[in-house]
């Protein structure tokens, strides 16, 4: 079994490279809710479904999220009703929370509800959320004027477009959470664990705060292998040049790669990065240079082959 720690929009197009080298069946992925927030009276899990839409086929692929051809009616009125509707929701995707939000009332915890709708979807693989704990991610911030503002994740990257200076982030309810059911289970009996290319502060960071799943991850016996998400020292995606500063190490492939050298084994970087390469591999961990850009589902999949070989190696050393 592969078990893959993944957030967001990057996570799920190397997870689509992933399911064309490995039967989806085998396949678990141990997805973050820190992004989680209710939006217009329901649970938006962005994360989860972002995965489920993609490996579904059913992703707005021009944005990278959402449901392709979803409409957003509901939008339009309540902007015209006069509601501040800065978080985009289409019709369809507001009904798929609609339903996880109605299934948590009855008291259906968010691991059974995700499953469920990887199955409608036909995801084919096994997400299992971080937690059934509910959490958020919040980022304390300086904004134009110097105010402190304590701002869920939402509101920073999508309401506020990033736009603040970042002083630190935090996972809220961290404490008091458990790992989801099968969470630690799967990272104890994996062939090899996959890092996704994803935000190391506010995606695979925050899957790494639930008390119990950094410490099973770096008792693991398996290969921990990443990719990272910095590329020529930006992010491909996202806001990582952003939150990796307040988290104290510097964007590059080898900030990122040291965020995780408590347990990391190998790390996969870009052609351009191969520089880097020597002050990862300081770290104690086998570097790989490779083509990282997922430009189309060939790249995502030539990049997993990657990243397998990589963990096959380290678990068989010729």
């Amino acid at each position: 079994m592969i078990v893959v720690l993944a957030g967001g929009v990057g996570a799920a197009r190397f997870l689509r490279g992933v399911v064309r080298v490995v039967d989806p069946a085998d396949v678990t992925v141990i997805g973050n809710t820190g992004d989680d927030v209710e939006m217009y009276g329901v649970h938006v899990s962005p994360d989860l479904d972002i995965v489920i839409y993609t490996l579904g086929g059913a992703i707005d692929e021009e944005r990278g999220w959402g449901l392709a051809g979803d409409t957003h009616r509901m939008l339009e009125e309540l902007r015209a009703l006069g509601t501040d509707a800065w978080f985009t929701l289409g019709d369809r995707d507001y009904g798929v929370c609609l339903a996880r939000t109605l299934a948590e009332r009855t008291g259906e915890p968010l691991s059974s509800i995700t499953a469920r709708m990887a199955d409608r979807f036909g995801a084919g693989i096994r997400l299992l959320p971080m937690t059934d704990d509910p959490v958020a991610t919040r980022v304390l911030v300086l904004d134009e004027e110097g105010h402190e503002l304590d701002l869920h994740f939402q509101e920073y990257w999508v309401g506020r477009r990033a736009r603040d200076e970042v002083v630190s982030v935090r996972l809220d309810g961290a404490d008091r959470a458990r790992p989801g059911p099968g969470v630690l289970d799967a990272i104890a009996s994996a062939d090899a664990i996959l890092l996704a290319p994803s935000n190391p502060v506010v995606s695979i960071g925050t899957i790494l705060s639930i008390p119990g799943i950094r410490d099973a991850v770096r008792s693991s016996a398996t290969p921990v292998v990443g990719v990272s998400p910095i590329v020529g020292g930006a992010p491909v995606r996202g806001m990582a040049d952003k939150l990796m500063p307040a988290a104290g190490v510097d964007v590059t492939a080898s900030g990122a790669a040291s965020l995780y050298r408590d347990f990391l084994d190998g790390w996969v970087i870009d052609l351009v990065d191969a520089p880097l390469a020597p002050a990862i591999e300081a770290f104690g961990v086998r570097v790989e240079v490779a083509q990282t850009m997922m430009n189309t589902v060939e790249d995502a999949a030539a990049l997993a082959k990657v990243a397998l070989e990589l963990a096959r190696s380290l678990r068989n050393p010729e």
